[in-house]
């Protein structure tokens, strides 16, 4: 029997995504997890999602590559005829100022995170008859000043993105974003700068992964919304 859900969640091999991934297949879809080079990160997680009774299978698939980006969503149908929703999660984040940067670093950071969504989404919206997209952003896109000069600029593209394939693409294909802030305190950091970055926060603690689930299930169920970013930060962007 076909299962009338079905997700694509790049990145979903770790972190964020994984999360993102167990919680869907708790709410019944059958999951293409998408991977690089955690591939055994990967079968780890094909075999938990399995034994939750829901059917899992890997795709590895270079999203710098524009060859592998254009056939993933095609090889993903395929297997998963049924696939309604695309999540965009994989992302590549380091820190370099504007001046600092060079072509390769900034390749790099757009091939990830802006020409993968673009691309993908566009073969989703192709195959896809309805269907739902939910970009992954930083709460950081409200900012201008930033050590990591081009991924933010790279965000910012994506929430825009979110914006123009939404009203692209309606009404058959809604497209939302996420903007997560401080969810989960870096573990390489000292006490007295996560007390510090903790008083900065509106709300005064950090975040969790179950704040980001949530968020997604609302978007989910409230199908009136396409164009959306939901800041999910304790009120950071605010600052």
């Amino acid at each position: 029997m076909v299962n009338a859900k079905a997700v694509l969640i790049t990145g979903s091999a770790k972190r964020i995504g994984k999360a993102i991934a167990v919680h869907l297949a708790e709410n019944g879809f059958d999951i293409a997890l998408h991977y690089n080079t955690s591939k055994a990160d990967a079968e780890a997680l094909e075999k938990e999602i399995k034994s939750k009774g829901q059917n899992c299978i890997l795709f590895q698939c270079n999203l710098s590559d524009i060859k592998d980006i254009s056939i993933l969503i095609n090889k993903v149908k395929q297997s998963f005829p049924s696939l309604s929703l695309l999540i965009n999660n994989a992302s590549i984040f380091e820190r370099k100022s504007f001046l600092e940067t060079d072509i390769d670093f900034f390749e790099s950071h757009f091939n990830i995170n802006l020409k993968a969504p673009f691309f993908l989404s566009q073969s989703f919206a192709k195959s896809t008859k309805e269907g739902h997209i939910i970009n992954l952003l930083d709460t950081n896109i409200t900012r201008d000043r930033t050590k990591y000069f081009i991924y933010n600029l790279t965000k910012k593209m994506l929430s825009e993105f979110t914006k123009m394939a939404a009203a692209e693409l309606a009404p058959n294909i809604r497209v939302n974003a996420i903007a997560p802030g401080p969810i989960l305190p870096p573990s390489n950091k000292e006490k007295e700068y996560l007390e510090r970055e903790i008083e900065s926060i509106p709300l005064k603690r950090w975040g969790s992964e179950l704040e980001i689930l949530q968020s997604i299930d609302f978007l989910l169920k409230n199908k009136y919304l396409t164009g959306q970013c939901l800041f999910v930060d304790g009120g950071d962007h605010l600052r």
